[in-house]
């Protein structure tokens, strides 16, 4: 896919992805593009270029309703990043946004996602730098 860029605000939502082991940094966003778990790199506070999966869509799962882009930056501390500004650029689509039956099934997809994640980055390390 040809990279996309977003860039806004850091949001406060539901804080769901800090419950389910995954802290987010979430921002409101128009994107077109499909709902779906993507991989990327974001520019966030003192980060630059860092590791990231990203979920544009609504997280169905956990009873939201409202559209986001959430941005997991892999390997950094999770603390509030409320109200600065996250650059994200997204380069490879991973796979469609899907409804689980529970919350455990959800963690557990997600564990593969990181998994999927962390081959996909180190085969593709050469990509942040484009």
């Amino acid at each position: 896919m040809k990279p996309v860029t977003l860039k806004g605000q850091v949001t406060r939502f539901r804080g769901n992805g800090r419950q389910l082991g995954y802290p987010t940094a979430n921002i409101r966003s128009d994107t077109h593009l499909a709902e779906g778990v993507y991989f990327g790199f974001a520019d966030l506070s003192d980060y630059t270029n860092q590791p990231a999966l990203i979920f544009v869509g609504v997280p169905t799962t956990l009873g939201d309703t409202e559209r986001r882009v959430e941005v997991h930056l892999l390997d950094i501390p999770d603390v509030d990043y409320y109200d600065q500004t996250l650059g994200v650029r997204i380069d490879h689509f991973h796979r469609a946004n899907k409804r689980f039956d529970s919350v455990e099934e959800l963690i557990t997809v997600m564990h593969v996602d990181e998994a999927q994640a962390r081959a996909w980055f180190a085969k593709n390390s050469n990509v942040s730098d484009t």
